[in-house]
């Protein structure tokens, strides 16, 4: 580098880095549309589930060897979870921490409590956020017939994504997005609202007259108003959803519950005292 370049400016002109992750594997279309799209903006990687590992939350692998395959430049398959992804791209294979993490396209949404406590698409954002790193979650509404339209979901995602790198996320918080079908309305910021879940436990029997089961995915009950994810992006809004990583019920920190809860332990130890909110 010459020395006639101030240190600033060359910060400034590096090109960023933006790394993908997603609970759908490596292989999956809607991650390799954002790959090239995002490459747009800065030079993309992906560290990925080498196979689908949906609803796997924030779980890390601890009770066995993991291995991570380069399958093409800035490509890698990682035999674990969406965070098991994000420790070995910080670690091991990312030449530098990236900028900006993208969790998906997740080819249907991630809406309300229930998922994003579930996914791991949003497990990893929020893995991210826990390193400090901008990141973003991405889910897609299919269309009537089921469909995606990921070339123009990745069009939506590229423009947040510049919008991130240029000015960052607040702190502590993951940007949880959703993205319906055409014709899109406009955006939204939204709270989560609440899709409740019934599935029902289906029992079968193997060659050998053993019970096996399968969970099933129920009809989820959609319940919220028009500021929350679950009725704007059914409504045909970009739902853009702060996410924070302390999960903390501040405003329960003074219940009257839960300091009879805590007057019920042993009478010697000291009273109850609320941290601050």
């Amino acid at each position: 580098m010459s020395a006639s370049v101030p240190a600033a400016a060359a910060g400034r002109s590096r090109r960023p880095v933006i790394l993908l992750t997603n609970d759908d594997g490596f292989y999956h279309e809607s991650i390799q549309v954002l790959f090239r799209t995002l490459g747009a903006l800065g030079t993309t990687y992906i560290v990925a589930p080498d196979r689908e590992k949906s609803a796997c939350s924030l779980a890390v692998t601890l009770r066995q060897p993991l291995r991570a395959q380069r399958i093409k430049p800035r490509i890698w398959a990682v035999d674990g979870t969406p965070v098991d992804c994000i420790y070995f791209a910080l670690q091991k294979l990312l030449p530098r921490w990236p900028d900006l993490i993208v969790a998906g396209m997740n080819p249907g949404p991630n809406l309300g409590q229930q998922d994003i406590n579930y996914s791991g698409t949003v497990a990893g954002a929020i893995q991210g956020t826990f390193h400090g790193i901008p990141s973003i979650a991405v889910s897609l509404l299919p269309d009537g017939r089921g469909r995606f339209d990921l070339r123009a979901a990745a069009a939506i995602v590229r423009g947040i994504a510049a919008a991130a790198l240029a000015g960052g996320l607040p702190d502590g918080t993951a940007l949880n997005v959703n993205i319906p079908p055409a014709p899109i309305k406009g955006v939204r910021i939204t709270r989560l609202g609440w899709k409740f879940y019934d599935p029902q436990v289906v029992e079968k029997r193997d060659p050998r007259d053993t019970a096996y089961y399968w969970i099933g995915t129920g009809s989820p009950r959609r319940v919220g108003d028009a500021g929350t994810d679950v009725m704007a992006a059914h409504a045909g809004y970009v739902t853009l959803t702060p996410l924070h990583t302390d999960m903390t019920a501040h405003q329960a920190l003074d219940s009257g519950r839960l300091k009879r809860v805590a007057r019920g332990l042993r009478p010697d130890l000291p009273g109850p005292r609320a941290g601050k909110a």
